[in-house]
């Protein structure tokens, strides 16, 4: 070998040694530009699009390169949503908001578009207990009194809630049957109009989230909570009693989280995972959440999807019993 050769070699060596030793610069997941869309399948102002609006907000400094838009998709109880959710591209770049029960139930009550199998759990963020909340104005200042009402004119007062097979509508379906009552039942494209048909009193009755009423620290608030079906009084509304406490063993809650394309890839949906883990313990985020009055009850993916079949069970049982329409 020419000593030309040899030089050349040598010096091709000493290159890539030198390559090894500089330290590697971590490539961002998301490179700015390109946004991470996040697809929630209700209507503007409901305590999803509420939620995840201020998630983006903290979760982009956590995550180098990326920032979020927040897409409405409503329709079909969140099955809209679901489907484009579904067929996205497992990049990283597109996530989509996670509601039960009618991530669960939809399926149960009719064929749907989605198969929830090709759709990972991210983390979830929420389990806010189901209410019933009239206008201040309202004749019904407790559950004895509207079950009494519905009792004497049977079919006619409203109730309205954010899609069929929804927690609203479920737990009004429940209520029904532990009550011997019978409601008419309003659904809308999510909590915010829902919301704003009970402020102005075009129905009866709004099927809410605990946290979705958003009248915490008024004085004279315009909507009341007449109970929450929760296990328990929530911590921020101690004075709404519990269905149960009322004599209705009514259980319902909404949960509300991520979830992503099922072959998104592990490290990503990892990043994901940990920068919602990590916003959460901030003193920041337990500020905001206060503000937007958010029951917040964090899991991660997998815990969530490891309680995903005990739920698909009960909401089966509760068709067997009393089909919903």
């Amino acid at each position: 070998m020419s000593p030309s050769i040899r030089a050349t070699r040598r010096g091709i060596l000493a290159a890539g040694l030198a390559s090894l030793a500089m330290p590697v610069v971590a490539q961002p997941a998301w490179p700015a530009g390109r946004p991470i869309e996040i697809i929630v399948g209700f209507a503007p102002g409901g305590g999803t699009d509420v939620m995840v609006r201020a998630l983006a907000q903290f979760l982009a400094p956590e995550l180098p390169g990326a920032n979020f838009a927040v897409v409405n998709r409503p329709g079909a109880g969140g099955e809209t949503a679901y489907v484009a959710l579904q067929n996205a591209r497992p990049d990283g770049y597109t996530l989509g908001t996670i509601n039960t029960p009618g991530f669960l139930s939809l399926g149960v009550q009719r064929r749907v578009r989605y198969d929830r199998a090709q759709i990972r759990l991210i983390a979830r963020l929420v389990d806010d207990p189901s209410a019933f909340v009239v206008h201040r104005d309202s004749p019904y200042r407790t559950l004895k009194d509207l079950v009494e009402a519905a009792k004497r004119r049977p079919g006619t007062i409203s109730v309205g809630s954010s899609g069929i097979g929804t927690d609203d509508h479920l737990g009004l379906t429940l209520f029904e049957a532990a009550s011997g009552t019978e409601f008419i039942h309003v659904p809308f494209a999510g909590a915010g109009p829902t919301r704003n048909a009970v402020l102005g009193r075009q129905i009866d009755v709004a099927g809410l989230n605990l946290g979705e009423i958003g009248m915490l620290g008024q004085e004279n608030p315009v909507l009341r909570a007449l109970a929450g079906m929760g296990e328990r009084r929530w911590d921020l509304m101690p004075d709404v009693p519990t269905f149960r406490e009322e004599g209705y063993d009514v259980l319902m809650s909404s949960e509300r989280g991520l979830g992503a394309p099922r072959g998104v890839p592990d490290e990503v949906a990892k990043r994901l995972e940990d920068a919602i883990a990590k916003v959460i313990a901030t003193p920041e985020w337990a500020e905001k959440v206060r503000q937007l009055e958010l029951a917040m009850d964090f899991l991660r993916g997998a815990e969530w999807e490891a309680q995903m079949p005990a739920q698909l069970r009960r909401y089966q049982q509760i068709w067997e019993r009393t089909p919903w329409q």
